[in-house]
Order: C-alpha cells, then sequence, then structure tokens
C-alpha cells in the first residue's frame, strides 16, 4: 500500500541520517585536552568516604577551564551521592575504577547518583564500573520479585542534554533506572554493559524519554525489568516527541520487554528501529505498548533473535515474540493511534506468537510481518496468559479459558503476512489453537504463510 512505502522510505532515511549523527557525536566526544583527578580535590577513594564533593570539584574545575577529562583512577573506589556532570566535560572510568551508590540519602541532592541538566558534548567512557548497589535499597525478597524501599536512586540521568557519548564502561545492579534520558537530543550509547538483578523491579537498561536522534549499539543489557523502553510521556509536550532512535547489535536479558515502546505514550512516538539483536531470554520480545492519547508511528524490527518464556505474574508479559497493543490506560483516557510497523526477518522461539490488539476506537493500523519463523512450545509450568497491563477498566491479565494463536489479531486495519511459518512442537497443550485467530480485522493479506493449526481436525472421509 501506498502509506507503507512511504513510511518505510521514511525509515530509510532516519535510519542513514543517524549513522550521519553518529560520526559527528564521535568527533564531539573526543577527549579534551587537559585531565583532572578527584584525588587532587580531596577525594580518599576509600570506598567509604562521600567522594560527590570531590568528584563535583574535579568536574567543576574543567568545565570552567572550558572542558576536559576527569578521571577515576585504575583500582579506585569511590562511594558517592549526587554529582553532575557538566558542559564539555568526559568522565573517564580507568580500568578496574568502581564509582559506588552511597545507601545514605543524605548523600545525594535528589535521587540520581550521576546527574547531567542540560549539558551538551558530554561524555562518560572507559572500562570501569559503576555500583548501584541494588539490593541494598530493597525492603525484602518476596518469590520471583524484590519489594523496594520507598527511596532508591537512579544511576545516570541525563536530563535535557545535547550531543553526548557514553562508551565501554559497566554499570552494575541498580536499583532503578540505570540509564534515562529525558528530553535529550543526539545521544550515542556505544558497547556499555548493564548487569542488573533480574528480580528487581523498575531497573529498566536504557529509557529514552521524548529524546530525539539517540543511538545504542552494541550494548549487553541483564535487567529484571524493560532492556530498551522507548516512552513519550506527560513532559513530552513540553520536551518534544521521542523520534528518530535505532537499538542495534544489541545482546539482551529480562525478565520483562527486550525492546520496548511505551507503555507512557502521551507524546508523539516515531521513527524508531530495532535490529539486529540478540534476545536470550524475555517476557516479550518486541512491544509496543501505547496506553495514551500520543501516536506510534514508522516502527521498524528486523533481524532479531528472540527466546521468550512465561514467569510469574508480577512481571509484565505472556511470552509474546511480538506485542503490538493499543488499550486505554484508564476507562477515561483518549487512546492514540499505532500505524505502519513493519516487522522483518524475526526468529522466535516461545510460549506464545504474534500478538496484535487495539480498540474499536483506535485500531492498529498498516502493519507488515514478513520472514517471521516462531516455534511454539510449553517450556514452562507457568499457565498461559493474555497481558493487557496497565489498562484500568479493561481485563489486564486473563489466565482462564485463554487460547493461544501463532497470530492473535484483533481490531486491525491493514495488515499483511508474508512468507512467515508457524511450528507447534509435538503434543501441543489444549490452549494452543488457530495458526491465525482473526476478531474485526479488515484487509488482511497472507502470503506464503506456513503452518496449520496447534490441533488440525483430521479430514472427513
Amino acid at each position: 500500500m501506498a502509506a507503507t512505502s512511504c513510511s518505510a522510505q521514511t525509515i530509510r532515511r532516519f535510519t542513514l541520517a543517524g549513522l550521519s549523527l553518529a560520526w559527528v557525536a564521535a568527533a564531539l566526544a573526543a577527549e579534551p585536552s587537559a585531565a583532572y583527578s578527584p584525588l587532587a580535590f580531596g577525594a580518599t577513594g576509600d570506598g567509604k568516604t562521600n567522594d560527590a564533593p570531590a568528584l563535583q570539584k574535579a568536574i567543576d574545575a574543567a568545565a570552567r577551564a572550558g572542558g576536559g577529562t576527569v578521571v577515576v583512577p585504575a583500582g579506585r573506589t569511590f562511594l558517592c551521592g549526587t554529582f553532575e556532570l557538566r558542559s564539555r566535560v568526559t568522565l573517564r572510568l580507568d580500568a578496574g575504577s568502581r564509582l559506588v551508590a552511597s545507601l545514605n540519602p543524605r548523600d545525594y541532592s535528589e535521587p540520581v547518583l550521576l546527574l547531567a541538566r542540560g549539558a551538551e558534548d558530554i561524555a562518560i567512557e572507559g572500562t570501569g564500573t559503576i555500583e548501584g548497589q541494588g539490593e541494598a535499597f530493597m525492603v525484602s525478597k518476596k518469590p520471583y520479585i524484590y519489594e523496594p524501599k520507598n527511596w532508591r536512586p537512579k544511576l545516570v540521568m541525563f536530563d535535557a542534554c545535547r550531543r553526548a557519548h557514553l562508551s565501554g564502561f559497566t554499570l552494575h545492579d541498580a536499583p532503578r533506572f540505570t540509564v534515562q534520558l529525558r528530553g535529550c537530543d543526539d545521544v550515542n550509547i556505544q558497547g556499555i554493559t548493564i548487569q542488573n538483578n533480574l528480580e528487581i523491579p523498575n531497573c529498566d537498561g536504557i529509557d529514552p524519554v521524548s529524546s530525539r536522534n539517540i543511538r545504542i549499539t552494541g550494548c549487553t543489557i541483564q535487567t529484571g525489568d524493560d532492556c530498551v523502553a522507548v516512552s513519550s510521556g506527560s513532559e513530552g509536550v513540553s520536551m518534544g516527541p521521542s523520534e528518530n532512535i535505532t537499538v542495534t547489535h544489541c545482546v539482551l536479558t529480562t525478565q520483562d520487554s527486550a525492546l520496548k515502546i511505551g507503555s507512557g505514550t502521551e507524546g508523539y512516538i516515531h521513527n524508531i528501529l530495532f535490529a539486529d539483536c540478540m534476545v536470550k531470554l524475555a517476557l516479550r520480545g518486541v512491544d509496543i505498548m501505547a496506553r495514551d492519547g500520543g501516536d506510534v508511528e514508522n516502527v521498524t524490527a528486523r533481524n532479531i533473535d528472540i527466546r521468550t518464556h512465561l514467569f510469574a505474574d508480577p512481571w509484565w508479559g505472556a511470552s509474546e515474540a511480538v506485542y503490538i497493543t493499543a488499550i486505554p490506560r484508564s476507562a477515561g483516557t483518549r487512546i492514540g493511534h499505532v500505524r505502519h510497523v513493519l516487522v522483518s526477518g524475526i526468529t522466535a522461539s516461545g510460549e506464545a506468537g504474534v500478538f496484535v490488539r487495539g480498540t474499536p476506537a483506535s485500531p492498529i493500523e498498516d502493519v507488515q510481518i514478513e520472514g517471521l519463523t516462531l516455534n511454539i512450545a510449553k517450556l514452562t509450568s507457568w499457565p498461559s496468559r493474555i497481558d493487557l497491563r496497565p489498562n484500568g477498566g479493561w481485563r489486564g491479565l486473563v489466565t482462564k479459558g485463554v487460547v493461544i494463536a501463532g497470530f492473535d489479531l484483533q481490531d486491525v486495519q491493514g495488515i499483511t503476512l508474508r512468507n512467515c511459518e508457524v511450528r507447534w512442537a509435538p503434543n501441543p497443550p489444549p490452549e494452543f489453537g488457530p495458526l491465525i485467530r482473526a476478531v474485526r480485522v479488515t484487509g488482511l493479506v497472507t502470503e506464503n504463510v506456513r503452518g496449520t493449526d496447534a490441533h488440525p481436525v483430521a479430514p472427513a472421509h
């Protein structure tokens, strides 16, 4: 269709533009000549004293000089509360160095360890570690999930920053969001490692919120919550949309969604590319979760290897390889539209297939799914379910009478399934059902879709 062709051209244009911006970002992130050590400004590096004031003095000195590099020396540990990165300053974490989040809330000016606000031409690089001590911010351990304390910090938050570069270092055991970008423009995140506890809630890996021209590549991310989540919440009205965001060549493990849009969709989200990634384990592979009034348009997910499973229901997801929904957050919410989605070259193994669900007031529009291979098997003892959370007055979590289809489609206008295959494991359980389930679907086109229902009816003789 014409609309689909147009959206594909748009996606190609923004992808090429993003590649050009990556070269610019690399040049801008080049290390300034002057170097500053927090030890020269009174830091102890003993891992017991709050060294954030000394670290801040080193950063401020570099900023006053017009820019420079603050070097966290190799093999040293610096306990810290909040400190803030300034424009034209690079923070370099040398090998074996550690910045450790203080457990004392009084050491924080706000609930963030490393903050940058309104800064330009900034960078965090090196091979050291930012340690969050996440488990120490939990109250207790429930089955399959921790209960957090009322107060817990984010590890890194960039707020309204431009031209930022993050590369090489490790973030470990975040108590809350690991890297959050709010209203940022032109950020390159390359080759970082995030290793979080799989049972700590809200410890998302990388969250671009109302941000533009973001490139995330070559990262290894393990989190309890979403690995990468693109959103545009209430701040989207003032900070602008989330647009021109690419996530490529990443390895992802999570108890939630690996590659996600939403659930905060109050603002506009468009031109999003997820490509060439490996999802080692997740409750959802690719997840578009629209719950508010903003539109989500021009999303591509391609060349992704996905493994999903079912898990305890405090964690959202029902083992879907691809999940595309537009459901009101509450009974009074005006829901936006999800349009122009291309899914291609996906190979997935799990306990469910593709789930696409809009509402009569906001159907999902213009979806192409091509080159998709689904291997569906009962892998765990958790019951199959339909999970529409968060959704207020709608049925959020359903575990009774559930039917699992290869392609579960409801309230969709214009969807093409091309060169796809569904393979059911031998002896499928009773809830495994049709190859395609379609309710209030118009413009369904199937081309070379291979597979059968899980329990095909024998032909009459």
